[in-house]
């Protein structure tokens, strides 16, 4: 049997020198390394993943105002689970023990129902597959319509980076996103404007240090399949790969992210195939009929710098 925690049971994917841990709660991507090189923040199992480190956010991502949205002309109110704020935050699945479907040793596929419930009138079938290969990871996300009418779906998941032992602040992120969505004081969209002459203009790259991000980006473009870039001061680098149609990335920084038990600073770089309250703009939302499906991927690659850098845990 499995060791179960906080984070579920825990599951082990290895190929080539890349080892991922996948926790069955949240469907959560506990740890991720390559060549003993870190690339993502660990989720311990202690209790529930600090910031929702590496969950899957289903099915929507992000943020619903008030957690009020309109389905052919009827309101539907959702559970408020970001309470501060007065949202609902992140989908249903941020708490659901998925059920391992499949499992070889250098990949795993896991499985949750969404089913009716307050301000959801839909039942859909989800899963999330993890397969583990020399450079990193390909995680690919399916969905099918088990119900009698017509359902919207958006996902997006919730993964910290790192690049080894090397000082987060040091790093630089290079987003490749022509938006970015201003937010009000409950972090809710209130419009998509360009990122020229504005501080989120990462096209450049900017220092992970210098950055106070809990933002939205739109009009992403992609380059040999990436969509950001985390780089130190060496050159090694991970990436952020997303299908093309995944549109739209998060990224927020906290300086209290418990590692070890210390807080740090940290960066969560989050694909997303909508922005926030899609419910609502019907930006990026997939419709699917009953018994519709689909399917999409993101990833993380890493590639090493120089040798002899500060990189292995």
């Amino acid at each position: 049997m499995n060791h179960v925690d906080a984070a579920g049971r825990h599951l082990v994917i290895e190929s080539d020198g890349a080892r991922a841990e996948i926790g069955t709660v949240a469907a959560v991507l506990r740890s991720l390394t390559v060549g003993g090189v870190a690339i993502t923040e660990t989720t311990d199992g202690t209790g529930a993943p600090p910031f929702g480190n590496g969950i899957v956010l289903a099915p929507w991502p992000n943020r619903v105002r008030d957690g009020v949205w309109s389905l052919d002309g009827e309101a539907q109110q959702l559970d408020l689970t970001e309470r501060d704020r007065g949202n609902a935050l992140h989908g249903l699945l941020r708490y659901a023990d998925y059920e391992v479907r499949e499992q070889t040793s250098d990949a795993v596929t896991l499985g949750a129902l969404i089913a009716p419930q307050h301000g959801w009138p839909f039942l859909l079938d989800t899963w999330v597959r993890y397969e583990a290969r020399g450079d990193g990871l390909t995680v690919t996300h399916g969905v099918t319509n088990l119900g009698d009418r017509r359902a919207p779906y958006a996902v997006g998941t919730h993964p910290f980076l790192r690049v080894g032992d090397h000082p987060v602040d040091d790093l630089v992120l290079t987003i490749a996103a022509a938006t970015y969505f201003d937010v009000d004081d409950r972090l809710n969209p209130i419009a998509e404007r360009p990122v020229d002459g504005t501080r989120f203009d990462a096209r450049g790259g900017l220092r992970v240090g210098d950055l106070d991000y809990d933002t939205a980006f739109g009009g992403v473009t992609h380059r040999d399949g990436a969509s950001a870039w985390l780089s130190a001061p060496d050159g090694s680098t991970v990436e952020l790969v997303q299908d093309v149609d995944w549109g739209y990335l998060q990224v927020f920084t906290t300086p209290k992210f418990p590692r070890k038990g210390v807080p740090g600073l940290a960066v969560a770089v989050e694909p997303m195939t909508a922005p926030p309250d899609a419910l609502n703009s019907g930006q990026g939302l997939i419709w699917l009929e009953p018994g519709e499906s689909s399917e999409g991927s993101w990833g993380l690659r890493y590639t090493p710098g120089a040798v002899g850098s500060v990189g292995t845990v």
